[in-house]
């Protein structure tokens, strides 16, 4: 599913949370899980993803990655198709954490970010975003239930700071799965 339509920004004193999976991996012989690079279809997903954050308005003030090399892939190929994209920040703890610690590093987050990308793993990026979304979603809350695939992108509002998030307090505004066309 692509929702192409722009994502309205958030109102004052509310805080946006982009969740997106990385693009998918490939799985070569005797690579540690870490060193896992992009496959073919992840290096044409990950720029459709970036296309659909330009697209729908997105301008994030932060981004959080695993250094997963998938992930790190995944958001170098994002950041080439938005203008002016931030410095990405690895955090260790987004490899593989549950879905409790990684809300624990978005409490963290400074008070000047107003919109945050995170970019990491499932399943516990499918569990944050249930488990975030406890107000609306409709449609966009069932797809998040049925499948994260790879390249998904959630997003969440809230009011508040990033102290204030909690479990059900967020408002799934929007889901996707762009995918790029074979070459």
């Amino acid at each position: 599913m692509v929702d192409k339509e722009a994502l309205p920004p958030p109102r004052a004193g509310r805080r946006r949370l982009v969740v997106l999976r990385h693009a998918k991996s490939a799985w070569p012989e005797g690579v540690p899980d870490p060193q896992r690079p992009l496959a073919d279809r992840g290096r044409r997903d990950a720029p459709a993803a970036g296309r659909w954050l330009r697209a729908a308005g997105f301008r994030p003030d932060l981004v959080l990655v695993s250094p997963a090399r998938r992930t790190r892939q995944t958001w170098n190929l994002v950041a080439d198709q938005l203008d002016e994209p931030p410095e990405a920040v690895l955090e260790p703890r987004l490899y593989h954490a549950e879905a409790e610690a990684l809300l624990e590093v978005l409490h963290e987050l400074p008070s000047g970010a107003g919109s945050v990308l995170l970019v990491g793993h499932n399943p516990e990026l499918q569990e944050l975003v249930l488990g975030l979304a406890g107000k609306g979603g409709g449609k966009s809350l069932a797809l998040a239930r049925e499948k994260f695939p790879t390249s998904a992108i959630a997003v969440l509002d809230w009011k508040g700071g990033w102290r204030d998030l909690a479990w059900g307090g967020a408002r799934l505004r929007r889901m996707a799965v762009p995918r790029g066309l074979p070459g």
